[in-house]
């Protein structure tokens, strides 16, 4: 059976991100802190990005659409050295450039979940909880992540204003980059 990614995320505030930080330091097992660059383009069926990071690089394809809580994943690490190459080989093969993004992002193992707590530039604060399942487990590991974020006293934010808010980001992303 094929494991595929089950999400659980919301939008929080900055004080939210600051206490959810404050908490994951001392309760759970931090595994990193990096600043990613994430493009995603356009033209491809599903989502295929490339993303670098401080240390390396990775090509990744989501099927299904943006913000389904569950997704197939297929992830090709590269060196990072090699990310403008590749962006180059996208553009040649008329993959436009749809979005760019900027985040910090803290990685923590907590309980029996990855947290990711984001701070994107131009979109805001997220927490994200994350766990491998196999087909046929999505719905009831979606639910055990979406607890974990009620028990943090993180509302979930609902899918229509992650739409919106994506949208939105997809529309300006120039402009709210200065780019």
């Amino acid at each position: 059976m094929k494991n595929i990614e089950i999400e659980a995320r919301s939008f929080i505030s900055e004080k939210d991100y600051q206490r959810l930080r404050t908490k994951f330091n001392k309760e759970a097992k931090f595994l990193n802190s990096i600043n990613e660059e994430t493009v995603y383009f356009k033209g491809a069926k599903g989502d295929l990005r490339l993303r670098k990071n401080d240390k390396e690089a990775f090509i990744i394809f989501k099927g299904g659409k943006i913000h389904d809580d569950f997704r197939e994943e297929i992830e090709i690490k590269l060196p990072k050295k090699d990310f403008p190459k590749f962006f180059d080989l996208f553009k040649k093969m008329s993959f436009e450039n749809e979005i760019h993004w900027f985040r910090k992002r803290r990685i923590y193992k907590w309980e029996d979940a990855k947290v990711f707590l984001d701070d994107t530039k131009g979109y805001g604060y997220i927490i994200e909880l994350e766990k491998i399942g196999r087909i046929g487990e999505e719905d009831a590991i979606h639910k055990q992540l979406e607890n974990k974020l009620k028990s943090l006293g993180i509302k979930i934010t609902p899918k229509k204003i992650f739409e919106e808010k994506f949208k939105y980001y997809k529309n300006n992303w120039r402009k709210i980059l200065k780019l």
